[in-house]
């Protein structure tokens, strides 16, 4: 490698440290999140040479979308909202908390395979303003019902990008790839995962009341604020495809070297980037089942532990004005937790093996 190709790298590990830290530690860009994101985006591009007319296509496109979903369903949801609260305020007194959390993480957790990681985020934001918990009971509400819509929508091709891309890629010899491929890889990891998830949501909400304030009040938003929101996110989304493309050769010198327990561990970084680009550098055709289930649960699991880390969480944290500290306060230990057990049964159930 060249001193200039030194340099790049060097330079690349350093705004990803700055991406993984600053946000925790200067108030100011933690309120001005999307901004900085954009910034490091644009530095990253930069150091590694990588600006061309199709990237900027892309990250202009990407984010439309997206974007345009928050906005419709945000105008939907102002106009609906009564009759959403009827909703879930009926399924609460008939069910009881516990059951209407245990459903709501499980429901859209699955369901996000068919309906878009996108939609289940916004009916999760629209049901969970609803309910009017106390704040740290919403919190971990969205928390676990991030984490599930995030594994999920992993389960189609049309759940999200990260599963459109890794079917794309192995859609020719020896995967053949098709609609239900990843459902048969890594379902039987997923599922579980979810029911789980929901599991603890209606445990925590045990012996709980409603009517708090929460983290918003059930209010109806304004229409400049649904559509500054839509912003917010086309401005987030655009940058999490400039930081992936500018830190892709960072991640493409690694891949190659590393067996899979090692990709499953560096893949922790997909809490803080696009893991669908990850996706894209880490995977090839070649490369075992084995080896492709443990980079997707690394991936997968690890999205849910900062905000930027998947749709579900920028989406949440946007509407519902969640702060990065107070994201990651409650959702590292859940997330390092969730990769510890993963690992453990990918160990013993040979997912790891050296030749993976």
């Amino acid at each position: 490698m060249t001193d200039t190709g030194y340099f790049s790298i060097g330079g690349l590990g350093i705004i990803m440290g700055l991406v993984l830290l600053l946000p925790f530690s200067v108030k100011r860009v933690e309120e001005e999140l999307e901004l900085f994101l954009l910034v490091m985006g644009i530095a990253a591009v930069s150091i590694a040479h990588q600006w061309h007319p199709h990237l900027v296509q892309e990250a202009l496109r990407e984010p439309l979308l997206i974007a345009a979903a928050v906005l419709i369903a945000g105008l939907l949801f102002k106009w609906l909202h009564n009759r959403v609260a009827s909703a879930v305020n009926f399924m609460t007194e008939k069910l009881g908390l516990p059951a209407t959390g245990f459903l709501i993480v499980l429901v859209l957790g699955l369901a996000s395979s068919l309906i878009t990681a996108i939609i289940a985020a916004l009916v999760l934001c629209e049901v969970v303003s609803t309910l009017k918990l106390d704040r740290k009971t919403e919190l971990h509400l969205v928390i676990y019902a991030c984490f599930a819509i995030g594994l999920g929508a992993a389960l189609t091709p049309i759940g999200e990008p990260l599963s459109t891309i890794v079917v794309s890629k192995l859609k020719g010899p020896p995967h053949n790839a098709g609609f239900g491929y990843l459902f048969s890889l890594v379902g039987c990891w997923i599922v579980p995962g979810v029911l789980l998830l929901a599991l603890m949501a209606a445990r925590r909400m045990r012996s709980i009341e409603t009517g708090h304030a929460g983290i918003r009040q059930d209010s109806v938003e304004n229409t400049a604020t649904v559509f500054t929101r839509a912003g917010k996110v086309y401005v987030f989304v655009m940058a999490l495809v400039l930081l992936g493309a500018g830190l892709k050769p960072l991640a493409e010198m690694t891949v190659a070297k590393m067996s899979a327990w090692q990709l499953y561990w560096i893949n922790i970084v997909s809490a803080a980037l696009d893991n669908a680009t990850l996706a894209a550098a880490e995977i090839v055709p070649d490369m075992s089942g084995d080896k492709i289930t443990a980079i997707l649960m690394g991936l997968l699991v690890a999205g849910g532990i900062l905000i930027p880390g998947n749709i579900p969480n920028i989406i949440s944290a946007s509407k519902l004005n969640i702060r990065s500290r107070e994201w990651a306060a409650a959702a590292a230990p859940l997330g390092l937790a969730l990769m510890a057990a993963y690992f453990f049964i990918l160990m013993i159930t040979g997912h790891m093996a050296a030749h993976s």
